[in-house]
């Protein structure tokens, strides 16, 4: 069974447990763990192209008993007891320095197929707890007994359809809040954000399973097909932003990197840690030629795509100038000018280019402050004329939504949630409404120009709530 988050990953960041090494070795005569130590290696490898969702040669190494018995070669994947009659193993060990599997990737470390074998050759046995083997599809979709906190609503380019995380999935969802479109169901336990492709065809989704791995999923809209799955890491991933030519993706990583894959084949394209912190957010430049990205780090960084180098802090780098750090960025929609919120509660927009020498204690490139709102800024958006931009924010159990015009910063609109903070703002393509969401699991829409409620609903079927074991997801 399924239960609310309590709050937001950022605010989580202490709460998450350090994930177990896959190829950490077990200590003295203790048998491999394979909840422990094989499924991370799985996860990390192989479980993208591998899954419910997309079956790659028939093979599906997210449930047990399938990882066992194999794919459409019939032959038996694993034999416990037996490394050498399991395909497998044949499968993910090199010869000259090239293995059949993973496709189109680095082979696995030697201590990792090691690992791997031992297991096994001591029975291949399957310790997963009880709590931990559900799995979900399409078959087999998640169940809410409350509504789930949201942490992404986007509107599709065409304006029919709304995109919002949810469980194990991202929810597709009139625009008009009507009823359900489609369930985009994968492996990741949380969905941190889900962003429609400059031409609405794809849909981008990152998220993962805290300390254990990250994943990028991109789906095919229409067919609502996984076209591939992609693991980065032992934590969730943030911020996922596609290019405006639709050729890149970009993410932030807990491990304080940035990165980015070829949109066409998930190849990793773009790697750089500047960051001194968890990367929560990134955007692209007008032409595609460069990311912009945030951080807890309190900085707003430029990050050159083709050379993969760091260019320049964007904010000020004067010690306490920015006031904790960045959770939000987005970009006007026309220009290079990009709008960023955080733990201050002040929305700032600056230019993504310095023409000058920097000073020390100077924020140059500010181009303007709005009025603070109360608590942290989860959320930021430009209204798709450029004219107006929307912030979201959390404080003392409460949200607001609130509306400013972009000239002259004077507040347009505002609206309340009482119950939860907004973690997540978009304006529709007409801009004549904002869809908002956050820790109530309700999705507003709201009148972009008076802030008055038009529709709220709950994007999930929310079942009769039963009493806790302890033991649930």
């Amino acid at each position: 069974m399924i239960h609310r988050f309590l709050l937001p990953t950022a605010i989580l960041a202490f709460l998450i447990t350090l994930p177990v090494l896959a190829d950490e070795q077990p200590e003295g005569d203790q048998p491999v763990s394979y909840f422990k130590q094989i499924r991370p290696i799985f996860q990390s490898h192989c479980q993208g192209c591998h899954q419910p969702a997309k079956q790659s040669g028939e093979y599906v190494m997210t449930v047990f008993e399938k990882l066992i018995t194999g794919g459409e070669s019939g032959e038996a994947a694993i034999v416990p007891g037996k490394p050498a009659e399991s395909s497998l193993l044949g499968q993910i060990t090199p010869t000259d320095g090239e293995a059949e599997m993973p496709k189109g990737k680095d082979p696995l470390s030697v201590s990792e197929i090691e690992l791997i074998s031992r297991w096994i050759s001591e029975g291949a046995e399957d310790d997963t707890p009880a709590s931990a083997r559900q799995v979900f599809d399409a078959e087999h979709p998640p169940t809410y007994q409350a509504p789930p906190v949201i942490t992404s609503v986007n509107y599709s380019p065409d304006g029919t359809l709304l995109a919002v995380s949810g469980y194990h999935e991202v929810i597709l969802y009139r625009a008009d809040g009507s009823g359900l479109q489609g369930r985009l169901i994968g492996m990741s336990a949380r969905i941190e954000s889900a962003r429609f492709s400059p031409d609405g065809t794809k849909l981008v989704a990152c998220g993962g399973s805290p300390g254990r791995f990250g994943e990028i999923q991109v789906w095919d809209v229409e067919k609502q097909e996984l076209l591939y799955s992609i693991n980065h890491g032992y934590d969730t991933l943030y911020g996922a932003s596609w290019s405006p030519d639709g050729k890149m993706i970009g993410f932030g990583c807990p491990d304080n990197t940035i990165r980015g894959i070829q949109a066409a084949t998930g190849k990793q394209a773009l790697f750089n840690g500047a960051h001194s912190d968890w990367v929560l957010d990134t955007v692209f430049s007008t032409k595609s030629d460069h990311l912009i990205t945030v951080s807890r780090d309190r900085s707003m960084k430029l990050i050159k795509v083709d050379t993969q180098r760091f260019i320049d802090n964007i904010t000020s780098i004067t010690p306490g100038a920015l006031k904790g750090g960045l959770n939000a960025v987005t970009r006007h929609p026309a220009k290079d000018e990009l709008l960023n919120g955080g733990a201050d509660g002040t929305p700032r927009i600056y230019k993504m280019v310095r023409d000058k020498a920097r000073k020390i204690g100077d924020d140059y490139n500010l181009i303007r402050a709005f009025p603070q709102m109360p608590g942290r800024l989860f959320a930021v958006a430009f209204s798709h004329d450029g004219n107006r931009i929307a912030a979201g924010s959390s404080y003392n159990g409460s949200g607001e939504v609130r509306v400013y015009n972009y000239a002259d910063a004077m507040v347009v609109s505002s609206f309340e949630v009482p119950d939860g903070g907004i973690y997540s703002v978009d304006f529709s393509p007409d801009n004549k409404t904002i869809a908002a969401a956050g820790f109530d699991g309700q999705v507003y829409l709201v009148n972009t120009e008076n802030g008055e409620l038009i529709k709220a609903f709950i994007p999930v079927t929310v079942t009769e709530t039963v009493a806790s074991t302890g033991n649930e997801q």
